[in-house]
């Protein structure tokens, strides 16, 4: 097989077809992107504005707001773009950039929702030293952590599936560039490179994810013990909202860098990546914010203060 010039575009074959049901799911598909896009923003300007919310919890809400935001902007204008144009081009460098971005956001992601759990299982076990075990300045700190981290994994990943030569076959069945996808059209031995990401993901993907679950755990033995009927009713709604989100997230990821190489399908992995790439944006603001009575409250205050500039 020869090997194809680099400087060449990469063709996105994107989610859909032009049938009338696949162009019924790319209007739900814009759709949700669009409520997640204003969810998110909202849950941003309500911590702002409302200074009850100025708490290290509502501090790393705000983070996952951002991060979701910033997730469905570098996948969702690109890929309808390509929709409605019928140009599915994209560049080597730009390419590039959306793994960058992809995997900063996502590996960011992962441990900031390990600091949340952290967070809240400081908050139900430990309520009285929660000012001690969990500062503003440990809480920046790890929100930086986990910026960091993202972003040093992005720039990786990047670099790495950018160096391999690649062959005639320069179709990318997907509608973003996403690495384990991209490596498949390698035209050299990307056992290493598949290596070091497999040991990337579990650093990742599998010790936040025992974090989480193991948070959830003392938190849930807390909740057990507690008297009051109502008050271990609302523990556990919270709880397994919040780890149904955190299951769809990690789950996706995990299925999709995770899976043995003779397991994979692209058509499956499309689908699995839409997943963690705009359905799961949009059920954050949801489950961690608009449910709570805090932020509720906030949004009311918000809306009176609203009413009140449009009366005078």
């Amino acid at each position: 097989m020869n090997i194809w010039n680099t400087t060449s575009d990469f063709i996105l074959l994107g989610l859909f077809n032009y049938t009338e049901a696949h162009l019924f799911l790319f209007v739900m598909i814009l759709t949700i992107a669009f409520s997640s896009l204003v969810g998110n923003a909202l849950m941003i300007l309500l911590i702002h504005q409302d200074f009850q919310l100025h708490t290290p919890m509502y501090f790393l809400l705000s983070q996952l707001s951002l991060m979701d935001m910033m997730l469905i902007s570098t996948i969702v204008p690109k890929m309808a773009a390509d929709y409605l144009s019928g140009k599915k081009s994209i560049s080597p460098a730009g390419c590039g950039l959306q793994i960058f971005f992809f995997q900063t956001l996502g590996g960011s992601e992962c441990f900031l929702l390990a600091t949340m759990s952290y967070d809240r299982y400081v908050a139900v076990c430990h309520p009285l030293r929660y000012p001690v075990l969990m500062s503003w300045q440990l809480c920046l700190r790890m929100t930086m952590g986990s910026w960091f981290l993202g972003a040093a994994d992005g720039l990786m990943q990047a670099a790495a599936t950018l160096s391999f030569p690649f062959c005639d076959a320069h179709e990318i069945n997907h509608f973003f560039c996403e690495a384990p996808t991209l490596v498949r059209l390698a035209c050299a031995d990307t056992f290493v490179f598949e290596y070091v990401m497999y040991i990337c993901c579990v650093l990742m993907l599998l010790v936040p994810f025992s974090l989480i679950l193991i948070s959830y755990s003392l938190i849930l033995a807390v909740v057990l013990q507690m008297r009051s009927r109502e008050a271990r009713k609302k523990a556990f709604a919270t709880c397994s909202s919040h780890l149904t989100v955190v299951g769809l997230f990690y789950g996706a990821a995990i299925f999709i860098y995770m899976r043995p190489k003779s397991y994979r399908s692209a058509n499956h992995d499309k689908v699995v990546s839409a997943f963690y790439t705009i359905f799961t944006p949009v059920l954050n603001p949801i489950i961690y914010s608009l449910r709570n009575s805090e932020v509720k409250g906030a949004l009311r205050k918000c809306m009176g203060q609203c009413a009140t500039i449009n009366h005078e």
